[in-house]
């Protein structure tokens, strides 16, 4: 699209010396090839979008596969809860039925220092895993502190760094800014320098002053390819500089704006010097007429003067034909530049569009992962919450049986003499109740595992719960890349931007340089 406009420029009428032709033609070249990189990088970009899209849509899958898996867990949680509530309830009848048993076996109850060895042993027996999963646990904290302290020594690290980067990076800028401004100062000096030296043109000295032209032109256009080589190095240090995108896309916006103030400003200047060279070519005219008229009142009898000045009034309206030819050609290209501006135009506003669907698509899946979090937050509490109550309901039944124990130590300490008178009648009695003391270490035991595999399932749903937060630092880190990817894309177009309007420069220079030339020719032709 931009291609066209360089090779529009071939329509106009070749009048140039040839060195001036052949090094704008170079410059064209050049510029084309330029555009054509450009061009080859954006459909490189749109490709890593097309791709980053895709990946996209394929997290967003797995994301909601993730969660209708949770789902499900959390439905086999349930019925698993459901199946524990009902053997807690038939734990719960057969302990009544052995407190029962308990009460008709009175005079069946150990020594106290059984007992106490009892008591110690169940203590123990408790309090053991309760103490290494606590000490794991702090084991765990004190792991995971220390990872947070090295990240956040490294994130300071990091930050001072980027903040060092940045301030040379805008160091750096400005003095290029300083340095293109004495450029641009100095090239607007030889600018006017030649103007000047173009409207006190001497006719005597034309042709040299013309090849003066055509070499300052040559020049002119060596210093643009070093001012364009200079372009492309600044454009490489803006594509390496990814971090700091946003700064140098407000120092270009600042800089695109005063080179339009500097182009308005010429282009006033240059509306001046062409109303002065209107009103100097209509006395020119003016004068030429008097000296035809003075011509036709002193020789007209002479009949060789008079086919003369017919032969240069043929010249003259030959000379106005050529004139008007020139001007359609360049109204003609004119409105061909128009149509291809008008088109860029619409082409940008559509990748704009684009732009602000992605950007809205990006807000609305943000607004939902958050939502979804929220929720699965909600449902981990509750599991936990509801764990915990079952544990406390456990330390109230291991309460209970622990007062009942004390009871029954004080009633046999009532009753030790009387026991003591039968205590070799009920040895085997005691050899049951310590079978059936076996039998309820054990169903402790079972109930004790069951807690263990109900910790395991909530520290599954944690471990869910983890993975789900780095789904969230995926989606985020390519939303970064979207963003990255559209920043880019907005720097592609000022760059083509900035290309199109020098090539209008040149353009306008070229047309410029031309017109003079034909000036001059037909000056020294007079």
């Amino acid at each position: 699209m931009v291609v066209s406009t360089f090779t529009d420029m071939d329509t106009f009428p070749n009048n140039l010396p040839p060195g001036g032709d052949s090094g704008l033609t170079d410059s064209q070249s050049e510029f084309q090839k330029m555009l054509i990189d450009e061009r080859l990088r954006c459909e490189h970009h749109k490709a890593n979008y097309q791709t980053l899209k895709a990946e996209h849509t394929r997290l967003q899958n797995e994301y909601v596969k993730s969660q209708n898996e949770l789902k499900h867990l959390l439905n086999e949680k349930q019925i698993h809860q459901e199946k524990l509530q009902l053997l807690l309830q038939e734990l719960r009848e057969e302990l009544v039925e052995k407190t029962k048993d308990l009460e008709e076996m009175k005079l069946q109850i150990l020594t106290p220092q059984k007992l106490e060895l009892l008591r110690a042993q169940i203590q123990q027996e408790l309090e053991t895993p309760m103490r290494e999963r606590f000490r794991t646990l702090d084991e765990e904290v004190e792991k995971y502190r220390a990872v947070y302290n090295k990240l956040r020594y490294e994130h300071t690290f990091l930050k001072s760094e980027f903040e060092h980067q940045k301030e040379e990076f805008a160091r750096i800028l400005e003095e290029e800014k300083i340095k293109y401004q004495s450029e641009i100062a100095r090239l607007e000096e030889d600018k006017e320098e030649l103007r000047n030296q173009l409207l006190n043109v001497d006719l005597t000295r034309d042709s040299k002053r013309v090849e003066q032209l055509t070499r300052e032109k040559v020049c002119l256009c060596q210093k643009l390819k070093g001012l364009e080589a200079e372009v492309a190095e600044l454009r490489a240090e803006k594509e390496n500089s990814g971090t700091q995108v946003e700064n140098v896309q407000r120092i270009q916006v600042r800089q695109l704006a005063e080179m339009q103030a500097t182009v308005r400003s010429l282009e006033a200047e240059k509306q001046s010097a062409k109303l002065r060279a209107e009103h100097l070519e209509k006395e020119l005219q003016s004068s030429n007429e008097q000296n035809t008229c003075l011509i036709n009142k002193l020789h007209k009898a002479e009949r060789e003067i008079n086919t003369l000045s017919s032969k240069v009034k043929e010249l003259k309206h030959s000379n106005k034909l050529e004139i008007t030819d020139i001007k359609l050609e360049a109204a003609r290209a004119k409105s061909e530049l128009e149509k291809e501006k008008n088109k860029i135009q619409s082409d940008l506003d559509g990748l704009q569009s684009d732009n602000e669907i992605l950007k809205a698509a990006v807000e609305h899946h943000k607004v939902l992962l958050v939502e979804k979090d929220r929720e699965l937050i909600r449902k981990v509490q509750a599991a936990k919450e509801e764990g915990y109550q079952k544990l406390v309901v456990l330390q109230d039944e291991k309460l209970e049986l622990e007062n009942k124990l004390a009871d029954l130590e004080k009633m046999k300490v009532e009753h030790d003499v009387w026991r003591q008178s039968e205590k070799d009648q009920y040895e085997e009695k005691l050899r049951a109740s310590q079978m059936a003391e076996e039998i309820t270490r054990k169903e402790l035991q079972s109930i004790r595992l069951k807690l263990q595999q109900q910790i395991v399932t909530i520290e599954n749903a944690e471990k869910e719960k983890n993975e789900n937060s780095d789904l969230r630092q995926q989606m985020s880190s390519l939303q970064i890349q979207v963003t990255s990817l559209a920043q880019s894309e907005n720097d592609l177009l000022n760059s083509n931007q900035m290309l199109k309007e020098m090539v209008e420069r040149l353009k306008q220079e070229c047309r410029n340089f031309r017109s003079q030339a034909e000036k001059a020719q037909l000056e020294a032709e007079k």
